[in-house]
């Protein structure tokens, strides 16, 4: 029933202290909302606590008063329009309070929801390669909602028992002996409470891991459409979610038998205690010990005594709902980041913006950053080593194409300089300046990437372009559009830049995606440009419209291309060869070719097909 529901790599356990502090920090944040919550709470708390005091001590005054029907009738009304006033008041107080407590929670789910998300935001690429992305989407959103549920109980329970502690307190004025009666039976139902405590945590947290699953199988169904309706795999597709699905209801189901099982086993320990009471009551009231209203107040402090006693123990499970979402979430915001910058050790004192990274903005005079390599290992675990002792360097507006084989580390070298994961020896340096002192930001503004499956966000061809420079102009944005091939491409885009790209950029084609993400880049101005087979799938035509825009880039920006089209390749200064994350050869087309080595065998490969040659002698 448990299996694919172990706790993640980052997942750790809190004590309920160390997630009440962290909750008590959020909420330090709303101090007037916090003070009016208790304000409200405190009336509500007196009110209960005065109501059968009053009723208590009214019966003894009726009682007094027998022989006078008039001043017995009197002091009925006033006892119970007193008691119809305190209702009215502790209704409104209720009503405010938990309007006050759902508006302060609403803000701390949202702050808390909002670091969560930053967390993962700052999260290297290899944290995405190993966790799913739905269940990182259900901590977020599911496992933060169920702190709302939780709050309101919380407030609850503690103005309950403060309303128990200071009835206790006074029933020890009206008889010792009843009183200490009444709390033996206390520690019954607080131990088999907390008994229920590892039991409900337990099956919580399971809760939330399938519920994850579901999630998971859900986006993935979704993301995967197209492919499993190309290969009719939506039957197979829903067995699997269906298989998942069930796993939920089993574990859930499990959880409910927990959480449900308690209040009744309770209840027959709270009615035993209350019978037990009742008994002893008449026999103290039958020999005058107590009074008849003093009896009544032990009656009706059975239940003031008892119902948070039991809300405590059978809400104990949901109170754990609500801890286990807080741990599944404190650890997804604990995750220590892979990829940490360093502040050189004479700008520590400086603050962060003193390692801001030295690339100029890219002009007619500039041509980009000087990258280097040195002796740097690089691997994703510890079985897959992907570059050895790798060591290169790149000058200022020089165009570099990596070739290999799959997997020979050309992908690879471009994450690394994008700082998308790190390296474990060696050093990359970046116009001299260590890449690990640059300030993260400021160097990534300076990078222009297109990726082999470029991601478009839902909106229009615009609003894309616009996104690396939010502040462009609809006239930028038409004119550096129109410098990518002349602007031939926007006109079969069916209403221009205007037209809607849909999710992920699904209603353009793989061309139109490509220009899309080229133009967005074209905006950002970088000083390293890099394209990571960005063409190996698209028509002569796109591709003619694309490598002129890259050329355009080429002129004042560092290059490095992984390409897979002979019209790329031929066009930088250097091509390095790759195999097994080691450099082969290097130099351009032409002398690579005359050497006969492995680019000439790649050639053949890779690029012969697309030659005029190749083409004639077909």
């Amino acid at each position: 029933m448990f299996q694919g529901l172990a706790a993640e790599a980052y997942d750790r356990t809190y004590s309920d202290a160390q997630l009440l502090r962290r909750v008590g920090a959020y909420l330090a944040v709303h101090l007037k909302r916090v003070r009016t919550v208790l304000l409200l709470s405190g009336v509500t708390t007196a009110i209960g606590f005065v109501q059968p005091v009053i009723t208590a001590r009214g019966l003894d005054a009726v009682r007094q008063r027998a022989g006078d029907p008039a001043s017995a009738t009197q002091l009925v009304v006033i006892i119970a329009t007193a008691l119809f006033a305190f209702a009215i008041v502790n209704w409104l107080c209720n009503m405010f309070r938990r309007w006050a407590v759902s508006s302060l929670m609403a803000s701390v789910i949202a702050t808390l929801r909002a670091d969560a998300l930053s967390a993962v935001l700052h999260h290297d690429l290899s944290f995405f390669d190993k966790y799913p992305s739905g269940k990182i989407v259900s901590r977020i959103s599911n496992d933060t909602a169920e702190l709302q549920q939780t709050s309101n109980l919380i407030t609850d329970l503690v103005s309950q028992l403060i309303i128990l502690i200071a009835l206790v307190i006074y029933l020890f004025t009206v008889s010792v002996q009843m009183t200490l009666i009444l709390l033996a039976m206390a520690p019954v139902v607080v131990l088999m409470g907390a008994g229920f405590r590892t039991a409900a945590r337990w099956a919580t947290r399971r809760g939330f891991r399938a519920v994850a699953e579901v999630n998971t199988s859900i986006q993935e169904a979704v993301s995967g459409m197209r492919i499993a309706k190309n290969f009719r795999q939506e039957s197979a597709m829903y067995a699997a979610f269906k298989k998942v699905n069930n796993q939920s209801y089993s574990v859930n189901l499990r959880r409910a038998l927990v959480t449900s099982n308690i209040f009744p086993t309770l209840n027959i320990v709270s009615g035993m205690g209350s019978a037990l009471l009742m008994w002893v009551g008449a026999q103290f009231a039958g020999s005058g010990a107590i009074g008849v209203g003093a009896w009544y107040l032990f009656i009706i402090s059975l239940d003031l005594f008892w119902f948070p006693l039991t809300n405590l123990a059978s809400f104990w499970s949901q109170l754990q709902s609500g801890l286990s979402a807080l741990e599944r979430v404190f650890a997804l915001i604990d995750t220590p980041r892979v990829v940490n910058q360093v502040l050189p050790a004479e700008s520590e004192t400086a603050g962060l913006l003193s390692a801001a990274p030295r690339i100029p903005v890219p002009d007619a005079h500039d041509r980009g950053a000087a990258i280097t390599f040195s002796s740097v290992t690089f691997r994703y675990t510890s079985q897959q080593t992907v570059l050895h002792d790798f060591s290169l360097s790149i000058a200022p507006g020089e165009s570099v194409a990596f070739v290999g084989h799959t997997g020979a580390g050309k992908s690879s070298l471009i994450k690394l300089i994008g700082r998308f994961y790190e390296y474990q020896q060696g050093a990359i340096a970046i116009d001299g300046v260590d890449l690990r002192t640059l300030d993260l930001q400021a160097y990534r503004a300076r990078l222009g990437i297109i990726s082999q499956q470029p991601f478009l966000f839902a909106g229009t061809v615009r609003d894309n372009v616009r996104y690396a420079r939010p502040r462009m102009t609809d006239d930028e944005v038409e004119s550096l559009a129109r410098s990518i091939g002349h602007g031939d491409w926007i006109e079969t885009l069916p209403a221009g830049l205007d037209s809607d790209v849909g999710e992920r950029g699904a209603r353009l084609s793989m061309g139109q995606r490509q220009l899309v993400a080229l133009a967005r880049v074209l905006a950002q101005k970088p000083a390293i440009f890099m394209l990571d087979e960005a063409t190996a799938s698209i028509d002569p035509f796109t591709e003619r419209q694309i490598q002129r825009a890259i050329d355009q880039v080429l002129r004042h920006s560092t290059s490095i291309l992984v390409a897979h089209r002979l019209s790329t390749v031929r066009a930088v200064d250097r091509i390095i060869v790759l195999d097994q994350g080691r450099i082969v050869e290097e130099g351009n087309h032409d002398a690579l070719m005359k050497h006969g080595g492995k680019y000439a065998n790649l050639f053949d490969t890779y690029f012969r097909h697309q030659t005029a040659d190749f083409r004639v002698q077909a």
